[in-house]
């Protein structure tokens, strides 16, 4: 296994400590170029949609948009409400957009 596949995976594993975000969802942070919760902190929950759907060339589900408005949340906020860390919550609110 080299760097790069280590590097990864620990910041994959770093990921999915965000409510909502499992090893799939992990996997799309990467691929937007999150490298960090910290990556995370005041991005658009709406751009990071929509340059997924650009990067692989389909258009997924709605409740993507509302899993990143809940780990953009995450990131952002130095104190939650329990309410607001169910990606859920998020589908008729924004978040930083």
């Amino acid at each position: 296994m080299d760097k790069t596949e280590i590097n990864q995976k620990e910041v994959l594993k770093e990921l999915q400590q965000i409510p909502g975000i499992g090893k799939a969802c992990s996997l799309d942070l990467w691929q937007l170029g999150i490298r960090s919760v910290a990556d995370l902190k005041g991005k658009n929950p709406a751009k990071l949609y929509s340059k997924l759907n650009s990067i692989t060339g389909k258009q997924h589900d709605i409740c993507m948009l509302y899993v990143f408005r809940c780990a953009v949340y995450f990131a952002t906020e130095k104190k939650f409400n329990k309410t607001k860390l169910n990606w859920w919550y998020w589908k008729n609110k924004s978040y930083n957009e």
